[in-house]
């Protein structure tokens, strides 16, 4: 079998709707798998109530640990880590592991041999079952790095599932903004759709998450959110996908029944029949650009 069409959805900043878009396209798109790729604030299942199947902690980076039976207190440590990590409590030495850089600068200069790097537990990636099918997706540790690798991850195992199989999508749920977890995101992706409002903030991000996206030579296509809260906006973006040949996939109107089906854990599609038809033809258009 060929390897699954990666549809990941993107936005350039928060509270787009992103989420919603993924989550109505979850139960419109047949024979998927669903993966969540935004590891920092996962919400996906606040959508699709999963049911976990298989839990596997994620490794990340290695830190320094002291060891106090081995330890001669002699501040060697604090004085050489440049990320001022080490610090001294009950008059021991110790090792934030949030602040540590895992550069082994200090293991290297203890002359007690009191320092160890090991590897820290960041987050675990989850596969669960859905009622519109299998859905991977993670969870970071505040504070934890490694969030591009983590969603890497995460991609790696949906692919795993599509193949065996024989599944022929994945649709994604990306992070917001252009940093290193979208990055993750795009690489090896189908089709990048980003989600933009009517506003400057949403239309200047727009621009950002294009040029990243072409960086890596992913296709890009726009869905404009709430486009009626600004209609001169709207037009705005629509000549700017114009000028750049970025397709349209469709215009979804500001409603407050979208409001409340999220408040009741809903999609739209479930809870607002006039938009459905707008949904279905946003998917209908991301199927033929594949």
């Amino acid at each position: 079998m060929n390897r699954a069409k990666e549809i990941v959805i993107l936005s350039g900043k928060g509270g787009t709707g992103k989420t919603t878009l993924t989550g109505s396209l979850s139960k419109l798109l047949k024979n998927k798998v669903i993966c969540d790729a935004d590891v920092d604030a996962a919400d996906m299942f606040l959508l699709l109530n999963p049911y976990v199947k298989k839990t596997t902690p994620f490794k990340g980076k290695f830190v320094a640990v002291i060891n106090r039976d081995k330890c001669v207190n002699c501040s060697i440590c604090k004085q050489v880590c440049r990320f001022d990590a080490v610090y001294v409590e009950d008059e021991n030495y110790e090792i934030d592991p949030y602040s540590c850089d895992g550069c082994t600068y200090c293991k290297l200069a203890c002359p007690a041999d009191a320092i160890t790097m090991e590897q820290q537990v960041v987050g675990d990636w989850f596969v669960s079952d859905t009622d519109y099918g299998t859905m991977v997706h993670a969870k970071l540790k505040p504070g934890a790095e490694n969030s591009g690798n983590l969603v890497t991850m995460v991609k790696v195992q949906a692919h795993n599932i599509a193949r065996e199989h024989s599944i022929p999508y994945i649709l994604i749920d990306g992070p917001p903004g252009i940093g290193c977890p979208v990055t993750s995101a795009l690489s090896g992706a189908t089709l990048a759709v980003v989600v933009t409002e009517p506003t400057f903030s949403g239309m200047h991000d727009l621009d950002r998450v294009y040029d990243l996206s072409r960086h890596f030579e992913v296709p890009v296509a726009i869905v404009i959110n709430k486009y009626d809260l600004n209609l001169e906006n709207s037009r705005r973006i629509e000549q700017l996908a114009e000028e750049k040949s970025i397709p349209i996939l469709g215009k979804i109107p500001f409603e407050r029944c979208v409001v409340e089906a999220i408040s009741q854990n809903l999609t739209p599609v479930d809870f607002c029949d006039n938009l459905k038809p707008t949904f279905k033809e946003i998917l209908d258009r991301i199927i033929s650009l594949l």
